[in-house]
Order: structure tokens, then sequence, then C-alpha cells
């Protein structure tokens, strides 16, 4: 078993190219996500790009909008860039 855990879920890109590199050496039974916060679009994005019958998403919060620099609206900002520093 994999879990993946990703604080906001955008567009859902990033979370798609990680778990198709961590995948590369063996795939597991079974592969759950966990996001606190989540855009409509990137569950989608999900759902269309990754195998549904080995992977489980789990979301706290659904956010329908994304901003056109892809920020989750509310979201929580930019906590996602803030968590590791301030923004160069």
């Amino acid at each position: 078993m994999l879990i993946i855990a990703d604080t906001m879920l955008a567009t859902g890109a990033s979370l798609v190219l990680a778990y198709r590199k961590l995948i590369e050496n063996g795939e597991p039974l079974h592969t759950h996500i966990v996001c606190a916060i989540a855009s409509a679009a990137g569950i989608d994005y999900l759902s269309k790009n990754l195998p549904h019958k080995r992977v489980t998403l789990w979301v706290g919060a659904i956010d329908e909008e994304l901003t056109n620099k892809s920020y989750i609206i509310p979201g929580l900002g930019d906590a996602g860039d803030l968590a590791y520093g301030k923004k160069i």
C-alpha cells in the first residue's frame, strides 16, 4: 500500500507525475491519496489519469474554482508555497 499526502490538490498534474514516478520500480496493490482541499478540476484530472481500481482519493473539502495561476479559490491562499519559507 502507498499513501500520498498533498495539502492542496489544484490541477492534479503534479500529483499524477509524482504517482507515475513512484511506481516506476513496482506498483503497490493500492494507493491512497489524501488531500485537505481539492479543486473539482483536480479531482476530474486524477479520475482521468490514474487507475480507478488501484487508487482511492480522500478529500477534506472540495473547492470549485481555480484562478488563472491554478490557485484554488478560496483554498488556503498560497499556503503550499509558503510552507517551505518565504517566496523568492
